[in-house]
């Protein structure tokens, strides 16, 4: 287990080191993405060389993130991991050529491992770029256009464009200050919550028909499989929006996203309001997260994974 430190000493640490590889975890998600650009673009500033890399395709809508972030080509030293819990998260590629090696680990997931050499955590972020946000401060690294645009991404889409609990005042005052250093908040927000491909409405329409109610209507379930990518023409970088609709039903406290892998296994989303607690549910399954949002690996069939994961959503709901 490593050592737990603040973000002066993390500041400290990245100063005197040079040549970072940043990684993020696979399917990639605007914190994750906001994360590494926005810590890529500040050690580039400070003179340093540094890159991203990632196990899985990038969407095509988080391209502003890097225009202004040169992908060096260098032999990494030092290892860096955002938002990232658990190694097993940085997928299976990345996972098994860097596990062992991560230097430092920057999250804000409280069901972190403590993986890395050195970890700094702060499970009150609203989302990872906050602290990023402060690391970069204490780098005395002078907020861009390009690193506002990154750190705006990344407390955003975590908080559901501020709308849910984790949106603290602190998330919001560090939005503002984005916002002040030119980050783009009206077209950020409008490409990540109100802009639709074809492919992914296709592939909606497809997930809202395998939708199911259970426990009196506290819990709902809807399902994405490799067979509703192929009709759609989408893919899984596409389908994490789907995980927030059924919580949204009235009445529900539990709502959660089965998505298929090309492997055959399922990647459980789990979405809850008060008191249910969305990390404390998916660790009873190997997995974590946040308390209104977390996530956990299920074996499949189909039927297994939906038979295991309704068995502790009735044991949460009936307790």
């Amino acid at each position: 287990m490593g050592m737990r430190i603040d973000e002066k000493a993390a500041a400290r640490l990245l100063e005197g080191q040079d040549d970072f590889l940043i990684l993020t975890h696979g399917h990639p998600d605007g914190d994750t993405l906001g994360c590494a650009f926005a810590l890529c673009r500040g050690l580039q500033k400070c003179g340093k060389r540094a890159r991203v890399e990632c196990t899985d395709e990038i969407p095509a809508k988080f391209s502003y993130l890097w225009r202004e972030v040169e992908q060096e080509a260098f032999a990494p030293r030092f290892f860096v991991a955002v938002d990232v819990a658990d190694p097993k998260l940085l997928g299976k590629r990345l996972e098994e050529r860097y596990a062992a090696h991560i230097d430092l680990c920057i999250d804000h997931h409280g069901s972190n491992t403590l993986y890395a050499a050195q970890t700094l955590l702060d499970a009150s972020a609203g989302a990872a770029c906050e602290v990023i946000y402060e690391v970069l401060r204490e780098l005395g690294v002078e907020m861009d256009e390009q690193i506002a645009d990154c750190i705006y991404t990344g407390l955003s889409t975590d908080t559901g464009c501020f709308r849910y609990s984790n949106a603290t005042a602190r998330t919001h005052r560090i939005a503002a200050d984005m916002i002040d250093c030119g980050a783009d908040a009206p077209i950020i927000n409008q490409v990540m919550f109100e802009t639709k491909t074809r492919t992914y409405a296709a592939l909606e329409r497809l997930a809202l028909d395998s939708l199911e109610t259970y426990c009196n209507g506290r819990a709902a379930l809807i399902t994405v499989t490799q067979e509703m990518y192929r009709l759609s023409g989408s893919n899984e970088s596409e389908c994490d929006p789907i995980a927030s609709l059924p919580r949204q039903i009235e009445g529900v406290l539990v709502g959660a996203m089965l998505r298929e892998k090309a492997d055959g296994t399922f990647k459980a989303s789990v979405r809850t309001h008060r008191p249910v607690d969305a990390a404390e549910l998916c660790k009873r399954m190997g997995g974590g997260g946040h308390p209104r949002a977390a996530g956990c690996q299920l074996e499949g069939p189909l039927e297994c994974a939906k038979k295991v994961l309704l068995q502790q959503i009735r044991a949460v709901l009936e307790a």
